[in-house]
């Protein structure tokens, strides 16, 4: 197959997704070359490395919390307009390019700034869309769901505070609309969408009316090996600190943990909000919980990390897959999750970890059991190694999606 690539990825699951996918495919003798905008992380496993990545302009405009009310109504009315536009633009460009290279199909992936992008309505050969999830703002209550009205009466509307607090709710539905009306339309202009887990799957059906089909994605199990070393007395997270991998949850936990209470380290590639790394270091001080923060570690000290660790701590709210999870087993890592997402597709309770109800108490219980049983730790982390090597393997993964293309093909040629 001759296949061309979108993407519009920060560094992260999706990016490392997409690396694997190329990197498998190729091997297996496909020709494939890559499409992105110059807003996607062209550093972290960057794909110009194992094919030829084409990156066209995308000029695309934010607006701060911080900025004046009048900038915010200006950049809803105005400015995500021009966004979709310039986002069109760059769309049709590399639509251009790929209907000039006589691929097979077009394999789309996720965008940062809306899950699915409009590069679908620009393309005529078959198009398929690997979506990992919906771009969660919109469809999840996180803290709120975004359609909920404020809560003002009408009696209080007219106060300058409330009529700001009402202008601000108007921008913000605004924005949501425009968004949601653009996605429907772009994910409905694919042949075909896969998703990364029977939870993703529903999440899409939900979002968009959309019956995705799952495609697992897998480790690479060469990369991630237990080395057999020495086990401390710390566990370890890994994702980006921000406040939907509930960082903040495992903290507390940990301040339940009875003596000897073990450090926690968590590797993340960045920080939003950019003071939410300062809360948590506080909040670690104040929990007497010995808390050390990573950014941006290269594959060999996470390898490393891993392969020292107790345990690895897993709690993001309606996590779509998580490779951390596999990749701590492939270390031979026992794993604590909370049983939400896709975590409950990977991580079977007593099998390769332990998974917990979202509740401080009952993963502080859990941590300290596999903290206090050595022999049973060690099975866990075992246990987790050989589910890796035979179903979550890359191979294996490679095997799953080459599979989806073809019949997908087949069914598009009849």
């Amino acid at each position: 197959m001759k296949i061309a690539v979108w993407h519009n990825l920060p560094s992260g699951g999706g990016k490392r997704a997409l690396f694997y996918h190329v990197q498998g495919l190729i091997q297996r003798g496909h020709t494939v070359e890559a499409w992105s905008p110059t807003t996607a992380d062209q550093n972290y496993l960057p794909l110009n490395k194992l094919i030829k990545e084409n990156v066209l302009p995308l000029l695309w405009k934010s607006v701060s919390p911080r900025n004046s009310l009048y900038d915010k109504i200006k950049w809803a009315s105005y400015y995500i307009s021009q966004n979709i536009k310039e986002m069109e633009t760059h769309c049709r460009q590399c639509a251009d390019e790929i209907h000039r290279g006589n691929f097979d199909l077009l394999f789309a992936n996720s965008s940062i700034f809306m899950a699915v992008a409009p590069i679908s309505r620009y393309i005529t050969i078959p198009k398929i869309l690997y979506l990992q999830e919906p771009w969660r703002p919109l469809y999840e209550a996180m803290p709120k769901w975004p359609w909920i009205p404020s809560d003002l009466s009408s009696e209080f509307i007219m106060r300058p505070k409330h009529l700001l607090e009402y202008m601000q709710d108007v921008v913000r539905i605004k924005y949501f609309r425009i968004l949601a009306k653009e996605e429907w339309l772009n994910i409905h202009a694919y042949d075909a969408v896969l998703a990364n887990s029977l939870f993703s799957r529903e999440s899409i059906l939900r979002a968009y009316g959309v019956n995705a089909r799952v495609c697992y994605l897998g480790i690479d199990s060469t990369l991630f090996t237990d080395r057999h070393q020495q086990r401390e007395n710390y566990i370890v997270g890994v994702g980006s600190f921000n406040p939907t991998k509930n960082i903040e949850f495992v903290i507390k936990s940990l301040s339940y943990v009875r003596s000897p209470r073990p450090r926690l380290i968590w590797i993340g590639n960045y920080s939003f909000p950019e003071d939410y790394l300062d809360m948590l270091k506080q909040l670690a001080r104040s929990s007497n919980v010995d808390f050390e923060a990573k950014e941006m570690v290269t594959d060999d000290e996470l390898i490393d990390i891993l392969n020292r660790a107790a345990m690895m701590v897993y709690a993001p709210r309606l996590e779509p897959f998580g490779f951390a999870p596999l990749e701590a087993n492939a270390c031979g890592l026992p794993v604590v999750a909370v049983a939400e997402g896709g975590v409950r597709e990977t991580v079977i309770d007593g099998m390769n970890g332990l998974l917990v109800e979202p509740d401080e108490k009952a993963m502080a219980s859990a941590i300290e059991r596999i903290r206090d049983d050595r022999d049973y730790a060690h099975s866990l982390g075992q246990n987790g190694r050989k589910m890796v090597v035979e179903k979550w393997s890359l191979n294996a993964s490679i095997d799953r999606i080459e599979q989806r293309f073809e019949n997908f093909l087949q069914t598009i040629r009849k």
